[in-house]
């Protein structure tokens, strides 16, 4: 009696790592992906939901962070909530994962050094990601910590697509397929 051989199915597209893979393995990454996915999508639709509902607000939290002058600091909170919730619908959507995740790839590394930024400059602040954020008179720093590392989990599932972007009931399935027929 040998030893078979696991069946492999060949997967050329994009977000295949290795080019040969087992028709199992596809199928979980493809969950993990999908979970990654939806996991970004309700995070970026939460935090947008909330500051879009004061946009004056989330001007002076971003402000807070002494980051940019003032007059910019409104402009990027007035911004960044509609930022958040074009990337949460395309991410709910399946459309650009891989372009969309280096995206919120991206914003997820700019909110880390900016919270880095505010923590090594002793400032006590609120940072603003799920709330209007404000001025903290103590604890900050322990809640930076657990920022950074929420947004460095976050970072995480944004890299895995970036690297394996097919997920399951995405559009890009579909738009890809399409794509790979007309080529035929």
């Amino acid at each position: 009696m040998g030893v078979t051989k696991p069946r492999t199915v060949r997967d050329t597209g994009p977000g295949t790592a290795r080019g040969t893979e087992t028709k199992a393995a596809r199928i979980t990454t493809e969950w993990i992906g999908t979970a990654a996915r939806l996991l970004l999508a309700a995070v970026l639709g939460y935090a947008g939901l909330v500051k879009v509902q004061d946009l004056t607000e989330a001007g002076r939290t971003v402000a807070l962070y002494r980051i940019v002058p003032d007059d910019l600091a409104q402009l990027v909170g007035g911004a960044l909530p509609f930022v958040e919730l074009a990337l949460a619908l395309l991410l709910v959507a399946g459309l650009a994962t891989r372009a969309v995740a280096a995206a919120t790839a991206a914003l997820m590394v700019m909110y880390i050094a900016a919270i880095t930024s505010v923590w090594a400059r002793g400032l006590s602040i609120d940072c603003g990601c799920f709330s209007s954020g404000g001025t903290v008179t103590s604890g900050a720093e322990r809640g930076y910590a657990i920022d950074m590392a929420r947004d460095l989990v976050f970072l995480a599932a944004a890299v895995l697509l970036i690297r394996r972007p097919r997920t399951r009931y995405a559009l890009d399935r579909w738009v890809l397929e399409e794509l790979e027929e007309k080529e035929r």
